[in-house]
């Protein structure tokens, strides 16, 4: 995640999700100065292009309900300001097997605003070995920039100006009603039928 943002030159951030976290830990706060007599607005590490949010589940609902605005208004509240966060802004999670103690349930709302999920399972013997060798020769790939966040905001209007036809909407409205069927043939590999976001 690192590599990328340097590539694309970009901010990133890691946050640590524990069950002490505070949304103030997350967004930020108003810190008061006494040498003015005034409150300042200190950001927190939400303010970036890039947020790792490790073992995300491992956080109280209140600092989810303060991801959620994050990733699904792009903006944040501090006090009774908010706040845009930057373009782009994407949110990557590292999430502990809810049978481990101190892990929460996430909001289907929230996690309805991931892209995708994988699940990773351990590395084989030869990939063990492969990690342990990169490790210990300390050598790090060196990381050039291809692109600013000016050139990926004009990428993104180009996006939009390309014109989607009536038959491809109709093809990709088939596939999202096709996983609300209860009977279809995917249905058990579902937890959940897409919603709309899925579609657009």
């Amino acid at each position: 995640m690192d590599s990328l943002a340097r590539a694309l030159q970009l901010d990133f951030k890691r946050i640590q999700f524990t069950p002490d976290l505070l949304p103030s830990d997350l967004i930020g706060s108003n810190i008061y100065h006494p040498e003015t007599n005034e409150f300042a607005v200190r950001k927190g590490p939400i303010f970036s292009n890039f947020v790792l949010a490790d073992e995300i589940n491992r956080a109280p609902s209140k600092v989810q309900s303060a991801l959620l605005e994050a990733m699904a208004e792009k903006q944040v509240s501090i006090a009774d300001a908010t706040y845009k966060l930057s373009a782009p802004f994407i949110v990557l999670a590292t999430q502990n097997p809810i049978e481990q103690e101190g892990t929460y349930h996430l909001p289907e709302a929230q996690l309805d605003r991931f892209l995708l999920k994988t699940l990773v399972s351990y590395p084989t013997e030869s990939e063990e070995l492969e990690i342990m060798r990169q490790y210990l020769s300390r050598q790090s790939a060196e990381i050039y920039p291809v692109m600013d966040a000016s050139d990926i905001a004009m990428i993104q209007n180009h996006i939009n100006e390309i014109a989607v036809g009536d038959m491809i909407l109709e093809y990709i409205k088939n596939i999202v009603f096709y996983t609300r069927k209860s009977q279809s043939l995917i249905s058990h590999f579902l937890a959940y039928p897409v919603s709309p976001r899925a579609s657009l």
